[in-house]
């Protein structure tokens, strides 16, 4: 598992003290991608079934498209017959954008001195993606590659698959998706899309911070680049990317108006600060 190098680089980076506070600023990140690789330890199948048909069904009856012949398919079938190479380069530049764009915000908030909101911003991100986690395993579910290219039998073996990104892959020479989606922690973890909550993570803490409106509206074309992305290339079900914003409104509420609040929770927030 690739959490053991994290956290040796992460020790590092401790143990050098010009390095030490910024690696103590993004311990959010580290919590983060060790949760996600540790998943592997507990598949989520092995917790609740596997909801293949019944999330396909529900797409198709909520947001299918009736193609020409006068069948209806879902987003993911439709954009794999209908695409063109602006939009599957679009897509994979935008989905590129998914984790470096928040965390490469946070470092930015960190180095402008702004370090109570750049910690803010990594603490949410760390809490949204822990409800999600949460739900993958309430609710396992596969992406809508999987039933488009095998049916609705769960075959708990079935490698990861790029989806659309391919297309992407081809057009740039490149396996960048075909590496990403090699290390996949679980296929069936359609619900929530979290590639649809990091941006909306951004976003909020862009104006939380008063950034300029050039970098907020940055921010709004990526998220909702991703979210078309996520559909386009039939990685994730439009009730994905929908669950997927409502767990980072959710979750940023529950920080922002609860516990963040919380006298003792403000108190360890400010010695934090005053350690970054």
């Amino acid at each position: 598992m690739y959490s053991l190098w994290l956290i040796l680089f992460y020790a590092l980076l401790v143990v050098l003290k010009p390095t030490r506070k910024l690696a103590l600023a993004l311990t959010p990140w580290l919590i983060f991608a060790c949760s996600y690789d540790w998943m592997r330890l507990l598949p989520n199948y092995e917790v609740n079934p596997i909801d293949v048909k019944g999330l396909y069904d529900a797409e198709k009856d909520l947001f299918g498209i009736t193609t020409a012949s006068g069948s209806r398919v879902i987003a993911g079938e439709y954009f794999a017959v209908h695409h063109c190479t602006i939009a599957d380069l679009l897509a994979g530049f935008f989905y590129l954008c998914w984790v470096p764009v928040p965390l490469g915000f946070a470092i930015y908030l960190y180095f402008k001195g702004d370090k109570r909101n750049s910690l803010r911003l990594s603490i949410a991100f760390l809490f949204v993606n822990l409800l999600g986690f949460a739900g993958y395993y309430i609710h396992p579910a596969a992406p809508p590659w999987y039933a488009m290219n095998y049916g609705f039998t769960p075959i708990l073996n079935t490698p990861a698959s790029t989806g659309g990104l391919a297309r992407f892959d081809a057009l740039v020479g490149l396996p960048l998706f075909k590496n990403i989606y090699g290390n996949n922690a679980n296929i069936f973890a359609a619900i929530p899309s979290l590639h649809a909550a990091y941006m909306l993570i951004a976003i909020t803490y862009a104006v939380i911070s008063h950034r300029s409106r050039f970098c907020i509206a940055s921010f709004a074309v990526i998220c909702m680049g991703i979210w078309f992305t996520a559909v386009y290339t039939g990685h994730h079900y439009i009730i994905d990317v929908l669950l997927g914003i409502a767990t980072a409104i959710v979750g940023m509420l529950v920080l922002e108006k609860g516990i963040f609040r919380i006298p003792a929770v403000k108190r360890a927030m400010d010695c934090y600060v005053s350690h970054i």
